[in-house]
């Protein structure tokens, strides 16, 4: 499932945004709310932290647009901002010692098929699906963030080290034991 696109043509926008065009922040918003929502909540677990994330994540984003060198990595900064609060909230509800909703462990996935499809073969998908976000829910936040990012959000392993602030050799090491780490919790469950 890829939820942004190539930042391809996306130039002309960041620049319109830059200097103060309100209708580029309103397509950039709109192009990238969904998509950063998905990969906080994916992080957080909880619907109203993560529309406040994102929301955050804006703000940021316009008040230092001026520290982005290059138009065409806007998504990529842009997830690395959401990435970062994300990491501020991780450390707030541990000092805090708040819990996150442990209900609230879907991500928005489709899983709506063809009108022909039998209930049967739908309940199958959305086990599976269930089962998947289970065990993605295992996983470290810091070794979740690389999964989604890369195989939801479809960012290169280049673009997360950027995202994450993390050497390229980290990202590889932690999708490499996310990876199998699901793989065994998949398999182990029914």
């Amino acid at each position: 499932m890829k939820m942004v696109a190539v930042d391809v043509d996306i130039t002309p926008l960041v620049e319109a945004a830059r200097h103060g065009d309100a209708n580029a922040w309103d397509q950039l918003l709109r192009r990238y709310q969904l998509p950063l929502f998905t990969f906080v909540h994916a992080l957080v677990h909880h619907e109203h932290t993560s529309f406040d994330i994102v929301q955050e994540t804006f703000i940021t984003a316009v008040r230092h647009l001026g520290t982005l060198r290059a138009e065409e990595r806007f998504g990529a900064w842009l997830f690395g901002i959401a990435h970062q609060k994300c990491v501020q909230q991780w450390r707030r509800a541990t000092r805090d010692r708040l819990v996150f909703d442990a209900n609230a462990t879907e991500l928005p996935l489709e899983v709506a098929g063809p009108e022909d499809e039998a209930p049967s073969a739908w309940l199958v998908r959305r086990e599976c699906a269930d089962r998947f976000v289970s065990a993605l829910d295992e996983l470290s936040p810091a070794h979740r963030a690389v999964v989604v990012l890369h195989f939801l959000e479809e960012f290169s392993l280049e673009q997360i080290a950027a995202i994450t602030a993390t050497p390229l050799g980290t990202v590889k090491s932690r999708l490499h034991y996310a990876k199998r780490r699901l793989r065994e919790r998949l398999e182990e469950r029914p």
